[in-house]
């Protein structure tokens, strides 16, 4: 059985900038595939998903596998968003 090390990292960025009761929430969301699936004979094709869709549950091995097209997460083009969410009291300066 592998063991799993989990990191969390605080995001100073906006807690310097906002009350302690701010926090920043990130979004990730994958995108289209980018794998080249000509690439063994040289060209360029890409198998046109539009966006990742997860085979199975967060957790399990069918959540890294997208069911459109097959391919692995890490072939769809990664978007983070970030969000600084607070309780409407004014940035310290």
């Amino acid at each position: 059985m592998k063991k799993r090390q989990v990191v969390l990292k605080r995001d100073d960025q906006f807690s310097s900038n906002f009350a302690n009761s701010s926090f920043a929430v990130r979004r990730v969301r994958y995108g289209e595939c980018q794998k080249n699936h000509a690439a063994n004979v040289g060209g360029y094709a890409v198998d046109g998903c539009r966006e990742f869709m997860p085979c199975g549950e967060e957790g399990s091995n069918g959540a890294l596998t997208c069911a459109a097209c097959g391919c692995h997460r890490n072939f769809h083009r990664r978007e983070e968003e970030a969000e600084v969410v607070c309780d409407g009291s004014s940035p310290t300066t």
